[in-house]
């Protein structure tokens, strides 16, 4: 599907909805994964367990497929989002139309360069004040938060599933860059265990509980 000028919201809402799911990115279309692999449904599936057990009183929690509309020619479908009740002014029959509190994005093999760099960058331009990144394989989870004033994140935490310091490290040396790998050795002995906001006080959600039964997958 080609325009002059760009696609918009109204062209994308158009696709068939048994076909493949597309993101609009600059008014382009791009083609998402067909389908999830098992071990992504899973760890979605957990965390939306324990942000539903700690948060559901003060926060709706969605996840993917819901259009989340950030202008007309920029529309993603966030793995998991968090929206505060209190702002519900941004949930319409289309989706989400304007900034969540938390998004949450999936790593797979053909997402996560894109999760990594483009929708980082995006997410933060639109104001979008925190951001996971979830790598189901590693077992890591990164924490950014949005620094308004250089209108970029900044690498808050590293999570892992153990407190060894050889894991911190190793933590450390994969985040994105070297900003983040200086941010990243900062992660504290005793704290990766457990994934906690200072945006989102309900969060307490155990690193463990986020990757849980991925061992039974073959």
């Amino acid at each position: 599907m080609i325009k002059e000028g760009g696609l918009t919201y109204e062209d994308y809402a158009k696709l068939p909805g048994d076909g493949p799911r597309y993101e609009l990115i600059d008014g382009k279309l791009t083609l998402l994964a067909p389908a999830p692999l098992t071990i992504h449904q899973m760890v979605s599936q957990n965390l939306q367990w324990w942000m539903m057990q700690r948060c559901r009183l003060d926060y709706f929690i969605l996840q993917a497929p819901i259009d989340l509309i950030l202008t007309e020619k920029e529309v993603y479908q966030p793995d998991l989002v968090m929206i505060h009740r209190q702002r519900t002014d941004i949930l319409t029959k289309r989706g989400i139309e304007g900034p969540p509190d938390l998004i949450v994005e999936i790593l797979s093999p053909s997402t996560a360069l894109r999760d990594k760099r483009e929708k980082r960058a995006t997410y933060a331009r639109f104001g979008i004040k925190e951001y996971w990144i979830v790598d189901p394989v590693h077992r890591i989870v990164e924490q950014f938060l949005l620094d308004e004033k250089a209108d970029q994140y900044r690498l808050y935490q590293v999570y892992g599933v153990t407190q060894a310091d050889t894991a911190i490290e190793k933590t450390a040396m994969e985040a994105t860059n070297e900003a983040s790998q200086q941010a990243g050795k900062k992660a504290r002995k005793g704290d990766e265990n457990i994934i906690t906001s200072p945006l989102i006080p309900c969060l307490q959600i155990p690193v463990s509980e986020v990757f849980r039964d991925l061992e039974l997958i073959k």
